[in-house]
């Protein structure tokens, strides 16, 4: 059996901790799992400043990746962290197998995540900066919203989250040519509201492979077993 690397990014708020059901099973299935915790966030908050920008949580994954020196990688993003999958695909195409957004932003070059949510969700982003994120810290947003409706699953999470750097969202992606040579898939979580489907929609478009989950947005701790199988799957 060939085994695979898996580099799974969380999105905001969040920290490799979060991946813990989701990445059991895929060393279970004997596969090599790395889950780090972007600067500024959850359990590296203590690095956390204005300036803790998209390319920051870009070249986090990136120097992962040299490292380690891993290549034929499959690289996952869950929702902010589409931004940084695009980054890192631009920048070491040669080290990844697959790049997968897990109901996450499918970037063009030059768009930030704040303009690609819907207007409604954008401006609550905005508000919430601005009134109790001090101008530059997006609060975490309800779990109920995100489609995390087991307790036990929501006081594990709200335990752990921590307000994300949100020049995140605002800094453009680099990302173009070299990124579109590396073979994409798209995972819709479809039991929710529903942000992302616009980014199913243009992954499909781009002729990416996409597959649907029947879960809220936190599928990593909803729905494990049926993340795993889709990225053990070819």
């Amino acid at each position: 059996m060939r085994t695979v690397k898996y580099v799974l990014v969380s999105g905001a708020w969040h920290g490799g901790w979060c991946w813990e059901r989701v990445a059991s099973l895929l060393r279970a299935a004997g596969h090599q799992v790395y889950t780090p915790t972007l600067t500024g966030v959850s359990d590296r908050a203590h690095t956390l400043t204005p300036q803790v920008g998209l390319s920051t949580h870009v070249e986090d994954v990136v120097r992962l990746l040299d490292s380690y020196d891993l290549t034929d990688v499959r690289l996952v993003g869950h929702s902010y962290a589409g931004q940084v999958v695009a980054g890192v695909a631009e920048r070491r195409p040669e080290r990844l197998a697959l790049r997968v957004h897990l109901d996450a932003f499918v970037p063009e070059g030059g768009e930030a995540a704040i303009d690609l949510l819907p207007d409604e969700v954008a401006h609550h982003y905005r508000e919430s900066v601005r009134d109790a994120g001090y101008g530059w810290l997006i609060p975490p947003r309800s779990l109920s919203v995100l489609g995390v409706t087991e307790k036990a699953d929501t006081d594990w999470l709200a335990a752990r989250l921590t307000p994300h750097p949100w020049l995140t969202y605002t800094e453009p992606v680099r990302t173009g040519r070299a990124a579109a040579t590396v073979p994409a898939r798209y995972l819709d979580c479809t039991d929710w509201i529903g942000v992302f489907a616009p980014h199913a929609e243009r992954a499909r478009k781009l002729g990416w492979d996409v597959r649907t989950l029947a879960t809220g947005h936190e599928a990593m701790v909803t729905a494990p077993q049926e993340l795993a199988a889709l990225l053990l799957a070819d």
